[in-house]
C-alpha cells in the first residue's frame, strides 16, 4: 500500500491516496476539487471516497471525485451533517457544491476498497459522527487526534468528554501507527500516547 498526503491550498484538511496496484486509489477526505487532477497527475483513478467527518473544509472535493465516478461513504452518524448545514459551511462563508453519500459504514466495520482493508472507528466528539480510519499501519485521525493536539469541541454537535473518551479509545488500540491527521504534520500513536498537550494515556 502507498499513501500519498496531499497539503491543501488554502484552508482546507490534508487528503490522503490510498493504492494497492497503483492504478486505483481510495481517497480519504477530499477536501478540495483538485484532488481528481492530483490523482490522475500519478496515474490513479479514485474509485471511493471516505470520510472522517462532514465538515465543510473536508469534503469539497466531494462533488469532483463523485462526478469522476467514486462513491462516497461516511459513518451514518454523520450523514446528516455532511450534507446539511451542521457541515458549517455557511459559518465560514464557504459554499460546498452539493454531492450525494453512496453508502456508510459502522463502528468496528471492516471494508476492502481497491485491494485495501479499512477498519472503521467510531470517534464522535469533534463531531458526532466522526471516524478514524486504519488502513495497514496507518491510522486516518481525522479531526480527532493531531500532533501534539486534538480537534475542537465547540461546533454543532461537538462534544468535549465524548472527544476525549475517543481519543483515549484510540490510545488503547494495540501497537502502534503512523498517525495521519486533518490537518499538520504526521505523527505516530504511541508518541501521542505520551505526549500529547491535551489528553494523554
Amino acid at each position: 500500500m502507498t499513501v500519498f498526503k496531499i497539503y491543501p491550498k488554502g484552508f482546507a484538511a490534508n487528503s490522503y491516496l490510498l493504492t494497492a496496484d497503483n492504478r486505483t486509489a481510495v481517497v480519504i477526505d477530499p477536501a478540495q476539487p483538485r484532488i481528481v487532477d492530483e490523482a490522475r497527475a500519478r496515474g490513479l483513478d479514485i474509485r471511493f471516497a471516505l470520510l472522517t467527518h462532514g465538515h465543510f473544509d473536508h469534503i469539497g472535493g466531494c462533488a469532483a471525485v463523485r462526478a469522476a465516478g467514486a462513491k462516497i461513504g461516511c459513518l451514518e452518524a454523520e450523514k446528516s451533517l455532511a450534507l446539511g448545514r451542521d457541515n458549517s459551511a455557511a459559518l465560514f462563508g464557504v459554499t460546498v457544491p452539493p454531492f450525494a453519500i453512496d453508502f456508510t459504514f459502522r463502528d468496528g466495520e471492516t471494508l476492502s476498497l481497491c485491494g485495501i482493508s479499512f477498519s472503521f472507528l467510531a470517534t464522535p466528539g469533534h463531531t458526532a459522527g466522526g471516524a478514524c480510519i486504519r488502513a495497514g499501519d496507518h491510522l486516518f485521525t481525522g479531526d480527532t487526534l493531531f500532533a501534539g493536539d486534538v480537534g475542537r469541541t465547540d461546533l454543532p454537535t461537538g462534544n468535549g468528554a465524548q472527544l476525549t473518551a475517543s481519543v483515549k479509545k484510540l490510545y488503547a488500540l494495540p501497537g502502534d501507527f503512523i498517525v495521519c491527521p486533518g490537518h499538520g504534520e504526521d505523527t505516530s500513536l504511541e508518541y501521542e500516547r505520551h505526549n500529547n498537550g491535551w489528553i494523554r494515556c
